[in-house]
Parts: C-alpha cells; sequence; structure tokens
C-alpha cells in the first residue's frame, strides 16, 4: 500500500465524519481554527498529518481515532 492511498483514505475518513457531523469545510476550519484551504487539502489526500492533528481531527468531529485512520485496500 502506498503513501498516496493512505493520505487519500484519511481524508476521505475525515470528509465522511466531518458531513456526518453537519460541518461545512469552512465550519469545520473555524471550528479547528485552521484555513479552510488546509481542510480541503486534507480531505483531498494532498497532505500528510501528524497524529496530534489526526488526534485533534478525532476529538472535533466526534469520532473514535481508529475511524479516522481506517485504511481499505486499494482496489
Amino acid at each position: 500500500m502506498d503513501k498516496k492511498h493512505v493520505l487519500k483514505q484519511i481524508g476521505k475518513n475525515i470528509q465522511n465524519a466531518r458531513k456526518k457531523k453537519g460541518y461545512t469545510q469552512e465550519t469545520f476550519s473555524e471550528l479547528m481554527n485552521v484555513s479552510w484551504s488546509y481542510v480541503a487539502k486534507i480531505e483531498a489526500g494532498i497532505l500528510n498529518l501528524s497524529i496530534g492533528k489526526i488526534t485533534e481531527f478525532s476529538n472535533y468531529l466526534d469520532v473514535d481515532i481508529n475511524e479516522l485512520l481506517k485504511i481499505k485496500p486499494p482496489i
């Protein structure tokens, strides 16, 4: 499994959790005190996140960190 696939999957997991909470990227970025483009790049799998930042995301989204780190194998 390559890094690009992992980043895209984590980004998709964050996006799904954000949408379940009813947040837009803009409102979520304000809540997290980060820029909208930062959230967009994470969800697109462009940025590499630290474990600390993933933990913050899981806390703000009220989901278990394992849900954000769940990686499906590529098809």
